[in-house]
């Protein structure tokens, strides 16, 4: 390949466009504009813009047999969808994974509206232009007259809508995320369905993996006590947390500011809440506040 290469490593590799048997050995380059599985017996090339999703970990049922620590990539070529799966050791494939994700996605041309809500309140926002780029445990958007970055921590959700966009009816995808202690949804909209559907991939799995690591945040026993007591009754009925955990209010001001650090805790319009990572937690830790 005459372009630059920005991954290149041994593994084992297959194809239902080359063949359905044992995967062979081979090396797997990647450039910004292809993927190549390059073999003793001849090498397939696989144009980026014809990939239209990538998986971690799942195999399809006929080579499920021959692969462990994988990334299959499904891409069109002649109106026929073909299955790629590439496997290595774990940490090669989990940058692997992380390049290739970019080589599709970084630069996408986008169009956004942010904010497009705020809390209750819909916005006069417009949708403009906008650069998507993709970064570890976050997506930045950046537009003309400035940039934003939705962390995935404070995300609570995902939806695919549609929206009139320049007189079109669009599919946008619509992230709900905590800014500033205030429920923020932010709409995208990307020129393909098959961008859409790799975004989608990418931010299940990232998402996914964001959580699994809060699961085991190391937190101290008052810190547990005031997440659990946000969780099962916040400051209702105009009773204080400081009178809730029997500690002082300037104890429960530090520990609310340590806990706003770590994207567990916002202070928003209805008072203190639990972000998307917080609810994990109070779920993990449960049962060893009441112990």
């Amino acid at each position: 390949m005459s372009e630059s290469i920005i991954a290149d490593f041994v593994g084992s590799f297959n194809s239902q466009k080359s063949a359905r048997a044992e995967p062979v050995k081979g090396r797997i380059l990647l450039s910004r504009k292809r993927l190549v599985l390059a073999a003793q017996e001849g090498k397939t090339q696989i144009p980026l813009s014809s990939i239209f999703d990538v998986a971690v970990g799942q195999v399809p049922d006929d080579l499920g047999d021959f692969f462990n620590s994988t990334v299959t990539v499904a891409f069109e070529r002649n109106d026929q969808q073909f299955v790629a799966a590439i496997e290595a050791d774990d940490e090669t494939i989990e940058k692997f994974n992380t390049v290739l994700f970019k080589a599709l996605l970084n630069g996408t041309d986008a169009t956004v509206k942010h904010p497009a809500r705020i809390g209750g309140r819909v916005t006069g926002a417009e949708f403009t232009p906008a650069k998507l780029f993709m970064e570890p445990r976050q997506i930045r958007l950046k537009r003309p007259d400035g940039e934003f970055t939705i962390r995935l921590a404070t995300v609570t959700g995902f939806e695919r809508l549609s929206r009139e966009i320049s007189g079109a009816t669009r599919p946008v995808l619509a992230a709900t995320h905590n800014s500033n202690g205030q429920a923020v949804v932010t709409l995208a909209a990307l020129p393909s369905s098959r961008k859409m559907n790799i975004l989608g991939r990418y931010l299940r799995r990232e998402y996914r993996e964001v959580m699994d690591e809060i699961r085991d945040i190391d937190l101290s026993k008052p810190e547990k006590e005031l997440l659990v007591s946000v969780y099962s009754t916040g400051e209702m009925d105009g009773i204080p947390l400081a009178k809730v955990l029997d500690m002082e209010t300037s104890e429960v001001e530090l520990l609310r500011g340590q806990l706003e650090k770590k994207d567990l805790l916002i202070d928003g319009e209805d008072g203190l809440q639990l972000t998307p990572a917080g609810r994990v937690v109070v779920n993990n830790h449960l049962e060893d506040v009441n112990d």
